[in-house]
């Protein structure tokens, strides 16, 4: 199951960021990081860490692991 994908999408969304904005800050490409949202290539380990830290959030939230941010 791809939770992940829903989870950095709302997480963005919640911050009204862009995907462009997220993928600088991962040090890549709008269009890369557009694939992580809709799941057409895994999000690496290093960007999960940097997203949760980002957003102050576990990674077991991001993954889907946990229901709750923290």
């Amino acid at each position: 199951m791809m939770i992940y994908k829903q989870r950095i999408r709302e997480l963005r969304k919640e911050r009204h960021l862009t995907q462009e904005e997220i993928g600088s800050l991962l040090n890549t490409s709008m269009q890369y990081y557009n694939k992580y949202e809709n799941t057409d290539i895994p999000l690496p380990i290093t960007h999960l860490i940097t997203l949760a830290k980002f957003y102050g959030v576990s990674t077991d939230y991001i993954l889907g692991l946990k229901d709750t941010k923290e």
